[in-house]
């Protein structure tokens, strides 16, 4: 759980006295880290009464095929390379920006599985 409130510290390096101690609703949640499996998905529920479907595990993935303007399901083999962390890649985590390798070539995901509950990707090769 990460504590999501302003920080103690002023930009000047100065302390800032706390009006009040922190609300349970300034706690955001935990990453989902979306890995390659059987698919597994979890609703929470959000601000508002709002509800969230985070993919805990995908097998497949929508692909779109710029060159050709079509879309195919095509199952994840592994994650090729991540940007946002190398270990992403070492344990398959799935996140915006990371390229997989699939069926049909490789694919850069441009979706946020943890947040939206799908798995989208544009075709790179």
């Amino acid at each position: 759980m990460l504590w999501q409130g302003r920080s103690v510290r002023s930009k000047t390096g100065g302390r800032y006295s706390p009006i009040r101690a922190k609300r349970r609703f300034e706690i955001g949640g935990s990453a989902a880290d979306t890995t390659i499996g059987d698919d597994r998905k979890k609703i929470s529920r959000t601000l508002g009464g709002n509800s969230k479907v985070r993919v805990l595990r995908a097998a497949y993935a929508n692909i779109a095929n710029p060159k050709t303007g079509t879309i195919v399901k095509a199952r994840i083999e592994t994650v090729a390379e991540n940007n946002a962390d190398p270990n992403y890649m070492r344990r398959n985590i799935l996140t915006k920006g990371a390229v997989i390798k699939t069926e049909i070539g490789r694919a850069r995901i441009s979706s946020r599985p943890g947040q939206q509950g799908v798995v989208n990707a544009v075709l790179i090769e």
